[in-house]
């Protein structure tokens, strides 16, 4: 079911990487087309090889986004919460989602229909930056997806990831986990026991998890404990 935007959705839509660099009068005018879809925990938001019509943003929950291999196996490919956006490219390119996404809590999207994007575009090609900005950075997250796959341990994609999820220039933070810690298990790349072990030797770090979300005392402390040495061989 679809809904109208509040204030806090607009705010939340606005401070989107897919936004950060438009003016305010053009973010208005892009939002009155856009509607709030309220997902329930399990409820597909669209499904591979589905026409791309809109450009999503995350408004509350969480929705992962994946594919499924021909012998059957899940491949989470992202998993997309508060204020991230995804879909621009391919929403604009009038193709098909390469991906299926469904949400895995409780979920808010913001769906923004992509023929208004396509039409400011026309109207202001200044705009393009905000896109090509938005899909810089996708390709900067998938490189170091790769990168954190190839060459980090269990304990220190757990950390990268936990850092991704706290408010910038925090010091502590308590940040909030998809219900079903397969999800992130499937996200990092690890099985769900080497995820509850990872967990285990980040405690000492000053990392505390609490049911569905992860107490962090000290973001700065956690960012020095991802790159030590002594986390890189656990």
């Amino acid at each position: 079911m679809s809904h109208r935007l509040t204030e806090l959705h607009r705010r939340i839509a606005g401070q989107s990487r897919l936004f950060a660099g438009l003016p305010a009068g053009m973010t208005d005018r892009l939002l009155d087309s856009a509607q709030v879809l309220r997902l329930a925990r399990g409820q597909a938001l669209f499904h591979q090889g589905d026409p791309a019509t809109a450009i999503h943003i995350m408004a509350e929950g969480w929705v992962k986004l994946y594919r499924i291999a021909p012998n059957g196996a899940e491949a989470v490919v992202g998993v997309m919460t508060r204020g991230q956006s995804f879909g621009e490219p391919i929403a604009l390119r009038r193709a098909d989602y390469p991906v299926s996404a469904e949400a895995s809590t409780a979920s808010e999207v913001v769906a923004l229909p992509a023929q208004a994007f396509l039409n400011l575009l026309q109207a202001h090609p200044e705009a393009a930056i905000s896109i090509l900005s938005a899909t810089f950075l996708h390709l900067q997250s998938l490189v170091e997806q790769i990168e954190q796959l190839k060459v980090r341990s269990a304990a220190q994609r757990v950390a990268e990831f936990l850092l991704d999820l706290c408010p910038p220039d925090a010091e502590g933070a308590t940040v909030a986990l998809p219900y079903d810690k397969t999800l992130i298990a499937g996200r990092l790349g690890m099985k769900p026991e080497s995820l509850s072990r990872a967990f285990l030797k980040l405690r000492p770090h000053g990392v505390r998890i609490d049911q569905t979300s992860a107490v962090i005392a000290s973001v700065g402390r956690l960012r020095e404990a991802a790159n030590a040495e002594s986390l890189g061989r656990a």
